[in-house]
């Protein structure tokens, strides 16, 4: 019998509780607390969500999921496993537990399909390093980025036509979509990281498939630190899409898979109220959670990188 091959899909990681709150953002800084008024606030916003999902239980969900679609195409038997980088399950008690249940080989990837040196690169050091402590490492494969791929595109614009078809046939040719993704400090951009350029690939695809006549791509929820992060922020571009006369929008957070405090705050709170004193109406595109199609891309794009490297 062959052996078991472990899928392990990395995700980022959210508090489920507002007690969890100072601990997650604790362990984003590095182990530094939160200033109180910061951690105030954002207790605040995780409290303004009224039905906040668990990422912990979606990712797990996708998991499952993304197990039975590979399952259907791969010959060996698998064990798909989810590590999460900055709250429970951690990515190295995930990887001790492969070691701890025999896995030998393992490809992982990361539920953010467009790659980032810094951002996607730090959860595939973060296995590495767990990996180090196991006494028989695991030999992983990394999926790199996967922002093209057919699956996901269509999953993501079957997404974007579902918020455009909430306006009057009449309107939608008019309609701006807002493509939007987590904001990195710009000093990535001295490093030639490729994520701004993923980004912009990613929207290409999508307008060119659904012919949309005006579309911009932008960042939202930078951190708050004195550096200078990449923009322009969505709020930029929403004011000036008013400014030009346009009075809808639609929002793609095309750079985060499932709702969390990004999604459910940033926008459908944040944005949302900046857009009504605006006078504009903004949809957002539904995320991609659990859901089966998106589960099947995320399939799809593990089974060829498998036949990539010989592991199919």
């Amino acid at each position: 019998m062959s052996e078991t091959l472990g899928i392990l899909i990395l995700s980022y990681g959210s508090p489920e509780r507002a007690e969890d709150v100072e601990p997650y953002y604790t362990h984003i800084l590095g182990g530094r607390k939160p200033r109180p008024e910061l951690l105030q606030e954002l207790q605040e916003r995780y409290a303004a969500i009224p039905h906040r999902p668990s990422l912990a239980r979606l990712t797990e969900s996708l998991a499952r999921k993304v197990e039975a679609e590979l399952q259907k195409v791969v010959s060996r038997p698998l064990r798909t496993y989810v590590g999460m980088k900055h709250w429970h399950p951690f990515i190295a008690d995930t990887v001790a537990r492969m070691g701890a249940d025999g896995i030998a080989r393992a490809v992982a990837i990361v539920l953010s399909p467009q790659y980032s040196t810094v951002h996607t690169g730090s959860y595939f050091d973060a296995v590495q390093k767990a990996n180090q402590k196991l006494p028989r490492p695991i030999d992983f494969t990394f999926v790199p980025t996967w922002h093209l791929h057919p699956r996901f595109q269509e999953a993501l614009a079957r997404r974007v036509q579902a918020a455009l078809d909430r306006f009057p046939p009449e309107e939608r040719p008019s309609v701006p979509v807002i493509f939007t993704a987590h904001s990195l400090p710009a000093s990535v951009l001295d490093q030639g990281d490729p994520y701004p350029e993923r980004l912009r690939e990613c929207a290409e695809v999508v307008a060119r498939r659904l012919g949309l006549q005006r579309f911009e791509v932008c960042y939202q929820s930078a951190g708050r630190t004195p550096v200078p992060w990449l923009g322009p922020d969505a709020g930029e571009v929403i004011a000036r899409l008013r400014q030009e006369g346009y009075r809808s929008c639609v929002i793609c957070p095309q750079g985060f898979v499932a709702d969390h405090l990004e999604v459910l705050y940033d926008i459908d709170i944040d944005y949302a109220q900046q857009a009504r004193e605006l006078g504009m109406r903004l949809e957002r595109t539904p995320s991609l959670n659990d859901d089966d199609d998106f589960a099947e891309a995320v399939a799809a794009v593990i089974a060829d990188h498998l036949a990539e490297v010989g592991l199919r």
